[in-house]
């Protein structure tokens, strides 16, 4: 990932690295100076000779970095003479620009056009109206004109909480486009640079909706109008799928982003206990199919634990470790608590969530 970007004699120094104690130091897009990977030390220098009309220049980059919590002490020195002196946490991670990488040659293909096409669709204006006008029609034609509205109604308050979010960074965001048969996307511009973006911007998606949720079954609590209840359960229902540990998912992200972050043994078994105490409460209050899904997804998070080095967003540091996973579990305790909730109505459609978290995968 990219640790630092400055000047340097009119031309950009880009320092990059991981984790894993790697880093590669560019002047001009040209890879000047190398450290292999290695935990022994957390000081660096980077050396290289310049040629100009004066003759050489020897430029020496040397630093502190300590990834959690991060921070990043350097100095620029041209000839012995300190030029640049800086230090770095977080905030600053967040709020930088990350340098565009070279662009390999486009070459033709059938995916490459398609994949072209969906852009441009992306940046046009109209295509939202579009999908906004088929997603209503597509889900009036399966359900009914009434439970199309409110379906549309909680996809755009769930995909509020992560443009909310966005903004909230200070991110470009394109807006919200709903897809027929799928849902709906918060698209940005602008890339994320730390796992806490990706964490925080992913949850309130879900948190959104959770608090939407629980709007309309205190609602129901007070007019005893089962179609707010039939919004609270089912808008709990799709946002409890959202927090599936399976990427794209959104909880694929969060939960992607605490286990790359942690990087000692005991938080590893820590991590490890959690899930496994996630899928025990599932089997145990009959929520099967949650369950499995949990499992699931948990095992596709540790297959892929290998290469979070290769990662180019800045990890969690262990209060943001704590806080999220504290805030994963309340909005999937949340959120389920709400379905038991309803489920216990003797109602038989608004049973149906609590049926289908309850069913059996294996027959």
């Amino acid at each position: 990932m990219q640790l630092l970007a400055i000047e340097c004699l009119g031309k950009t120094l880009r320092l990059e690295g991981s984790m894993a104690g790697w880093q590669q130091l560019f002047w001009h897009e040209q890879c000047v100076s190398q450290i292999d990977a290695s935990a022994d030390s957390d000081t660096f220098s980077h050396q290289f000779m310049l040629q100009s009309e004066q003759g050489e220049i020897q430029v020496e980059l040397n630093g502190a970095l300590q990834w959690q919590p991060f921070t990043l002490q350097y100095q620029l020195l041209l000839n012995d003479q300190v030029v640049q002196s800086d230090s770095l946490d977080e905030k600053s991670i967040e709020q930088q620009d990350v340098s565009a990488r070279e662009k390999q040659p486009i070459k033709f293909s059938l995916v490459g056009m398609a994949g072209l096409g969906l852009k441009l669709l992306k940046s046009a204006k109209v295509i939202k109206v579009l999908f906004a006008a088929g997603s209503l029609a597509a889900y009036s034609w399966l359900f009914s004109i009434e439970f199309a509205i409110a379906l549309i109604l909680c996809l755009v308050f769930h995909e509020y909480g992560h443009i909310k979010a966005m903004k909230y960074f200070g991110l470009k965001t394109k807006g919200i486009y709903l897809i027929p048969f799928v849902g709906g996307l918060a698209l940005s511009d602008d890339k994320i640079n730390t796992r806490w973006q990706d964490v925080v911007i992913s949850i309130m998606g879900p948190f959104f909706g959770l608090i939407l949720s629980i709007a309309c079954l205190i609602g129901y609590w007070l007019t005893d109008l089962e179609i707010l209840a039939g919004l609270a359960v089912f808008n709990a229902l799709l946002n409890l799928f959202n927090l599936l540990p399976i990427l794209p998912l959104d909880g694929g992200h969060v939960l992607k982003s605490v286990a790359f972050s942690i990087n000692s043994k005991l938080g590893l078994v820590a991590c490890a206990l959690g899930a496994a105490l996630g899928i025990y409460l599932s089997y145990k209050f009959g929520l099967a199919l949650l369950g499995f899904l949990l499992a699931i997804g948990s095992i596709e998070i540790f297959f892929e634990y290998k290469r979070r080095h290769l990662s180019q967003l800045l990890p969690l540091n262990r209060y943001a470790q704590v806080v999220s996973a504290i805030w994963y579990v309340v909005t999937v305790g949340g959120l389920s608590a709400i379905i038991w909730l309803v489920g216990q109505t003797g109602n038989d459609a608004l049973s149906l969530p609590l049926k289908i978290l309850g069913s059996y995968v294996f027959v």
